[in-house]
């Protein structure tokens, strides 16, 4: 058996436990309890284990992983292990004392989330009162320690006309980069198709906006963009190969491919509690079911992009095809494509849908979901 290259990257779920509820979160539905959660050490363990195995860069996130009364104490311990750590956050729960300790900690680099460009919008959809407020706040702190920061904002029907606005702000904010993600329809953003998903035309305002300011702020602000799956061509080089560049721990320990591997039924995921990561990464059958191309069918099998995109997502096309292993409907060369095109419009139509809040880990989906 050959052994794939160590991953590059780990992204470390430390919570599910979160103040916004956001609707396209990409956390499971089935969120991780607080009692659940790995403790301090077997994290620390974990973060040892991962540069060990050549990981450089550790992803600090939930949830909200400043709900974490150790996150400074993580901070230590992942610096100390030699990973580059980058918190990804909402900005809520983080003090400018906490975040002065967090720098005396060795954190590497912030990634802020924005809901939207107003309080209006930011706090609706983030489903936190004053979220907005604070979250400016905590930018300002942010610049003033000179943390290099990244705003990462989601992208759906209700938000993308803010998209200029969102890149004025991350320059106001001196961030290095902005990371415009148009909503991935898993987790909680599958629940809410009918409220997020954009329609045609605005996938294509927001590629020319994205590729005008890409001319314009070359070389000042570096523009990472997810475009919109449902009307694309070709699907996203997704995790960059399934098994191939990075690996998440979810908060609960289990090791995963993706954020959305759970979904997929028939695979059975590895805790760090119990395996080695290394073993976890070269041997487990999950990580191996998508690994490279062998498990392809046709029209895959046989494509020139099988080594470009890898077929897509293996997650999106369960949920759209009942089928892992098939050709990610993005893909103008799956069967299902013209279907996927049709359900986007169905959805984006479906202009006075109400929003599934994300909920509180622990507690019961209200039976119509809605808040």
């Amino acid at each position: 058996m050959t052994l794939a290259p160590p991953p590059i990257a780990m992204l470390a779920e430390l919570t599910h436990r979160c103040p916004l509820a956001c609707p396209y979160c990409s956390n499971p539905v089935k969120l991780a309890r607080q009692d659940t959660e790995l403790n301090k050490e077997t994290w620390i363990s974990a973060f040892q284990q991962a540069a060990a195995l050549g990981v450089l860069q550790l992803h600090l996130s939930g949830g909200e992983p400043a709900s974490r009364r150790d996150l400074t104490e993580l901070v230590t311990a992942a610096r100390a292990a030699g990973l580059y750590t980058n918190l990804i956050t909402s900005g809520i729960g983080l003090s400018e004392r906490r975040l002065a300790d967090l720098n005396q900690a060795g954190l590497d680099h912030i990634q802020l989330s924005l809901q939207g460009t107003d309080a209006a919008m930011a706090d609706e959809i983030g489903g936190y009162r004053g979220g907005f407020e604070r979250k400016m706040q905590v930018a300002a702190w942010i610049a003033d320690i000179g943390f290099p920061l990244t705003l990462n904002t989601v992208l759906h029907r209700r938000n993308l006309h803010q998209l200029p606005r969102a890149i004025e702000i991350a320059q106001e904010m001196s961030a290095r980069r902005i990371e415009v993600a148009t909503v991935q329809f898993h987790g909680w953003a599958l629940r809410n198709r009918d409220a997020l998903m954009p329609t045609r035309e605005q996938a294509a305002e927001t590629t020319r906006v994205v590729t005008e300011a890409r001319a314009r702020l070359r070389g000042k602000l570096v523009i990472d963009y997810v475009p919109a799956d449902y009307h694309e061509e070709f699907p996203k080089r997704c995790m960059g190969g399934w098994g191939t560049t990075g690996l998440n721990i979810a908060p609960d320990g289990q090791v995963l491919p993706c954020h959305a591997a759970q979904t997929i039924p028939h695979l059975t995921f590895d805790r760090i509690q119990d395996k080695p990561l290394a073993e976890i990464w070269h041997r487990s059958d999950a990580f191996n079911a998508y690994r490279g191309t062998d498990w392809m069918a046709e029209p895959c099998k046989s494509c020139d992009r099988k080594t470009v995109d890898f077929g897509g997502c293996r997650c999106q096309a369960l949920a759209l095809t009942g089928d892992a292993s098939a050709t990610d409907p993005a893909c103008s060369k799956s069967p299902h494509h013209a279907s996927m095109q049709a359900q986007a419009a169905d959805h984006a139509a479906q202009v006075n849908a109400a929003l599934t809040y994300r909920i509180a880990p622990g507690k019961p989906v209200p039976a119509q979901g809605k808040r």
